[in-house]
């Protein structure tokens, strides 16, 4: 298994929000039209897929502007692009797609168990999960970050005055573990959750003073309730977003690769970003440079 190599990013730090920038219409929405019988080669997951007509993606379900599930009843964001910018590729239609709610804590078990045939949630590569499954991309670079309540009763500036307060966060995540190994939050200080909107759900009843994940989620909680929340706008990290796969899909990882790259040549992936995480974040991103896959 490959350690995970250092791969060019874009500075978190560079992510330009807009909160005010909200708005949208249906014209905006990203419509992919899948590949006219596509070919593979034999025993590749790329044509098991093919052959099965049908994909199964997990993704989060209560994530502003990357997985989140609207009034239709289905997911919308930019990893639900994304996902579909894949299946394209593939040969499968949008209406073939599976979304399964995938929460931090069981995008291993989903992979590992073939659950799913790709996560795509706002998945940070790192080595730990890299030991136990496989990742294409990564398609986005976000920055950890830290949600207060509106005006800043608590006088939080950053993840060192967390100490003392209670801070919110979700098992298994990469924040999670942030800040407690490299801030020092005792169990006590941090209460762990499945799922980020009972962290906002807490912040907004009181019974947090902070909420600690990646800036691009909380910004879309701020941009859901501007009067309630505010973000300090300080990262501390970066967050490379990649698409879990099991392992041992080699070819399936660098048939990925090609599509985020080919999706950047053609202008669909400007185009899927802008209908959903680019009505918050102005700066449309530049495509990371791949993670690698295993050989």
């Amino acid at each position: 298994m490959r350690s995970l190599r250092l791969i060019s990013l874009i500075p978190a730090t560079a992510l330009v929000l807009s909160l005010a920038a909200c708005g949208g219409d249906d014209n905006d929405k990203n419509v992919t039209t899948p590949v006219a019988k596509p070919s593979f080669a034999a025993g590749t997951r790329m044509a098991d897929i093919l052959a099965a007509g049908k994909l199964t993606v997990g993704t989060k379900f209560d994530q502003p502007l990357f997985g989140l599930k609207g009034l239709s009843g289905k997911p919308e964001g930019f990893d639900v692009e994304i996902a579909k910018l894949i299946a394209a590729k593939l040969g499968i239609s949008e209406d073939k797609i599976t979304f399964v709610e995938s929460v931090s804590a069981n995008r291993e078990p989903f992979l590992q168990q073939k659950k799913v045939d790709m996560v795509v949630a706002t998945y940070t590569i790192n080595d730990k999960r890299d030991k136990i499954v496989d990742f294409a991309g990564p398609y986005f670079v976000a920055g950890q970050d830290i949600l207060v309540a509106k005006g800043n009763p608590k006088g939080i500036t950053g993840p060192e005055t967390l100490k003392g307060k209670k801070t919110c966060s979700v098992s298994g995540s990469t924040p999670a573990a942030t800040v407690q190994e490299k801030y020092g939050l005792s169990t006590s200080e941090l209460l762990l959750v499945d799922a980020y909107s009972k962290c906002r759900d807490a912040l907004a009843n009181g019974q947090v003073d902070a909420v600690t994940t990646d800036n691009v989620i909380l910004s879309g909680y701020v941009s859901e309730a501007p009067d309630k929340f505010e973000l300090l706008g300080k990262p501390f990290s970066q967050e490379p977003y990649g698409i879990g796969i099991p392992e041992g899909q080699e070819p399936f990882c660098d048939f990925i690769n090609k599509v985020l790259k080919d999706a950047v040549a053609d202008g669909s992936y400007e185009k899927a970003f802008k209908a959903t995480a680019g009505k918050v974040i102005q700066t449309t991103p530049t495509l990371p440079e791949p993670h690698g896959c295993d050989k």
